[in-house]
């Protein structure tokens, strides 16, 4: 088993899961953070400290469809070790339906 990032953290990008990941393995694009499941640990430090619950274990039925972009966005992403202030208006979307469609961004964060 290993973690994945869903659609929840689009546009959020709260980083407190990687202040907490003790083998860093989120990789940051402009508006969301993957996981890196090679890297990954299992350890599930990160998923209480998602405020959009975002990060669930790749055994839950939601991570199905984010398991291969976690994967390919980790190979082209930076990788992020440390927090960083969340986006001004991320608590606006909080909750939001349909953000991958709407609002996914496949650039690295800049």
């Amino acid at each position: 088993m290993t973690y994945v990032v869903t659609e929840s953290c689009i546009k959020c990008k709260y980083t407190d899961c990687v202040e907490v990941c003790p083998v860093d393995c989120f990789y940051e694009g402009e508006n969301m953070l993957v996981i890196k499941a090679d890297e990954c640990i299992d350890c599930g430090v990160c998923e209480p400290e998602c405020p959009p619950e975002a990060i669930v274990p790749d055994t839950d039925g939601r991570a199905s469809k984010w398991v291969e972009l976690n994967k390919e966005y980790a190979e082209k992403w930076p990788n992020i070790t440390r927090k960083k202030d969340a986006p001004a208006d991320a608590d606006s979307f909080k909750g939001v339906d349909g953000k991958f469609e709407k609002f996914f961004s496949p650039n690295p964060a800049g």
